[in-house]
């Protein structure tokens, strides 16, 4: 089983005010630790997708193995550009891809229990849940690429994807808030530190 990640990591982070994928993250870039809990998760191999931040990003995970950078040009014009240049990056092998944005950290264990959730369902789609809420990452089988290639802003993106795919969607159920963990703000990366820490740990 081929299983490869696309890592979002394109936008300005306007908010945080710097790079979130080169926030310090327990001694090491965020876009590392996300990519190296992929791989402890699961992924073979790991797409970095970049955008306004490219040359930061790109020279911090230069010659890392099995991680490829790939820079998305239309960045600003919206995610689903960067799930698609992503998506031209995936080798003819893969059967499982894993979706995540490195501003939602996500431990090794529960990425693991996501995707071994997706592989024993034989569903096209997975989507954690906690609190009835919907977290991520998102698991896609390879029979959903050409419609995942024909994602839009203007038809909400994955959105629309997830509503076709509601009654065949494989839900996975977390007792951990972690699996919705999102950095949007300073003060979001400051309750982090304290917090993930705990919320990490394999139960």
């Amino acid at each position: 089983m081929v299983v490869e990640a696309i890592l979002l990591s394109a936008g300005e982070s306007s908010r945080m005010g710097k790079p979130k994928a080169l926030l310090d993250w327990f001694g090491q870039p965020l876009v590392l630790a996300q990519a190296e809990a992929l791989f402890e998760g699961g992924a073979n191999r790991v797409i970095v997708v970049t955008g306004a931040h490219h040359d930061e990003i790109s020279d911090t995970i230069i010659d890392k193995p099995n991680i490829t950078v790939a820079a998305n040009p239309d960045w600003s014009r919206g995610k689903t550009t960067s799930i698609k240049t992503g998506l031209r990056e995936l080798s003819t092998s893969c059967q499982t891809l894993i979706v995540l944005a490195v501003d939602q950290p996500r431990p090794a264990w529960a990425i693991n229990q996501a995707l071994q959730s997706h592989l024993n369902s034989n569903c096209p789609v997975t989507s954690p849940r906690y609190s009835g809420h919907g977290g991520h990452p998102l698991l896609f089988d390879a029979a959903l690429f050409p419609e995942l290639a024909k994602i839009s802003e203007k038809h909400e993106g994955l959105r629309q994807v997830m509503k076709r795919y509601d009654r065949a969607m494989n839900r996975v159920y977390f007792d951990n808030s972690v699996v919705r963990f999102d950095l949007n703000t300073p003060d979001d990366y400051e309750t982090a530190l304290k917090t993930y820490p705990s919320l990490a740990e394999n139960p």
